[in-house]
Parts: C-alpha cells; structure tokens; sequence
C-alpha cells in the first residue's frame, strides 16, 4: 500500500492508524501546494481533486477521506479492535465522531481560520464554533478515557490530529483540561510516535510545515 501524505495535515491520521494496524505500506509526502510529489510527479494523477490523504491498495484501488481509509484499515486487523465490528451500534458511534471531526471541526471550524482571505469577523464566527464543540469534548471526557468510553479506537486518533492545529491558529486549548490528558495518553503510543517521527513533527512545529 501506498499513502500519500502531506506533514501535519488531516493525512496524519491514517499514518498513525497504519503504525497502529502493523501493516506494510510506503509514505510518500507531497507539497500541498504544488501538488508535487516526493521524487517528482503530480499528485493530481494520483487524486485528481489534489488533497490527501490517498490509499492506493497493492491492487491499485484508490481510497480517499480519511474517516473512510481508517476504517478499512481497522477492518483488515480486527484483532487490533481499532474499530467496533461493521454492523454494530458502536460501529455507528464511532462514524458520528468520525463524521463530526471532518465536518464539525474540520471543515467547519479550523479550515477557515488558515485562510488569508477570510476576514477577522469571519474567522470569529469559527472560532466560536470551535469554543462550543471542544467544551463539548472535554465535558464528554470528564468521564471517559477514550471518545469510545474506556477502549482506543481511530476516533481517538482523529481528535489528536484535529487538535494539534489549535496551536496554527493560536486557539488555546489550555482551559480544556480532559482534551489534555487525553492527548497526552494518545501522544505516547507508539503508532502517533512513529508517524510523528516519519512526517517529521517531533517536536510539534508552532506554524504549519
């Protein structure tokens, strides 16, 4: 398998489920804005929308979103129990978390805040959006280890990434003391180390790559 990945960015997720799952694939890193791939290429042969993460399958299947590549990885190692079995209520639960980090804090929070031509207002309106969904979090955490109650699953890993951008954009996350001590249990597993390591981001950089 191959995955293409750009430091830092939402494609850190299925680098670290990978590392997890302890399945042989090939990281490939490309420019986010050029689009150019490590050792020469365009990406957009590759994913012609351009954004990653991609999965090319040793059988050359491209698969991209990343809540979506997570789960397939999960679902070749359920010994691994990085995803609750298809078919189940707690499969569907960990899709509403999935589903809520790419739309509620992905896209409808933290994207606007990288863009220059959005004005301060605007990005206000995003930042509080982000105020209400990480005390929702946090408040959730009070009483759980993992987002899925006391077992590790991917949606933990999705947290972790989406939260590493509040330090891009200056949001504090200090006041969220359960968000803390849980990115804290999930930064010292191997599999997040490891693909720290890989994309180069240990120790965290205070500006986007």
């Amino acid at each position: 398998m191959k995955l293409y990945y750009a430091r830092g960015s939402s494609s850190l997720l299925p680098h670290i489920v990978l590392h997890e799952a302890g399945t042989p694939f090939s990281a490939i890193e490309i420019d986010e804005h050029t689009k150019v791939i490590e050792g020469g290429g365009d990406y957009r042969k590759v994913n012609p929308l351009g954004y990653v993460p991609a999965l090319v399958l040793d059988n050359g299947t491209l698969l991209t979103e990343g809540p979506a590549i997570v789960q397939y990885i999960a679902d070749q190692v359920p010994t691994k129990k990085l995803a609750p079995p298809n078919g189940t209520i707690e499969r569907t639960k960990l899709q509403s978390w999935l589903n809520f980090f790419s739309s509620e804090m992905h896209k409808g929070g933290f994207s606007p805040l990288f863009y220059k031509g959005v004005p301060e207002e605007g990005k206000s309106v995003f930042r509080a959006r982000l105020v209400a969904r990480f005390a929702y979090l946090d408040e959730h955490l009070r009483s759980n280890e993992y987002l899925m109650g006391h077992d590790y699953s991917v949606a933990d890993a999705h947290l972790f990434v989406i939260s590493n951008w509040a330090s891009w954009v200056n949001f504090d996350l200090s006041s969220y003391a359960n968000i803390g001590s849980h990115r804290e249990r999930v930064r010292a597993r191997k599999a997040v180390r490891s693909a720290m390591e890989a994309e180069r981001l240990t120790p965290w950089p205070s500006s986007p790559p």
